[in-house]
């Protein structure tokens, strides 16, 4: 099963963030977001104007309400600038892969 048709799982704190091979195995799976300091996902999507974006961000929120998991979402006009981190152990868990690889599949 590919990530996209995977669920968010809820973060109770407490569990190591991934690092190392773990973390670049699932980072393969979501091309086009960058993994920075082993700490969050960052991706910034391109829209021909600020509706689109606008559109896009709203697609986006539903689907993290729907999972229970929050991006952080800065709306421009032709761009939506997105980081994604489990915050409860400010790090990246599985959940935040999976996430990322369900906003690119409403991009």
């Amino acid at each position: 099963m590919n990530l996209a048709q995977r669920s968010c799982v809820p973060c109770r704190g407490g569990v190591p963030a991934l690092k190392g091979e773990p973390l670049h195995a699932l980072a393969a799976e979501v091309p086009g977001w960058q993994v920075v300091d082993e700490h969050h996902l960052h991706r910034v999507f391109a829209f021909p104007d600020f509706a689109e974006a606008l559109a896009f961000v709203n697609r986006a929120g539903a689907i993290a309400e729907a999972e229970g998991h929050h991006p952080d979402m800065l709306l421009k006009w032709g761009s939506v600038e997105t980081t994604i981190y489990t915050h409860k152990i400010s790090g990246l868990t599985e959940s935040d892969f999976i996430l990322a690889a369900k906003l690119d599949s409403v991009r």
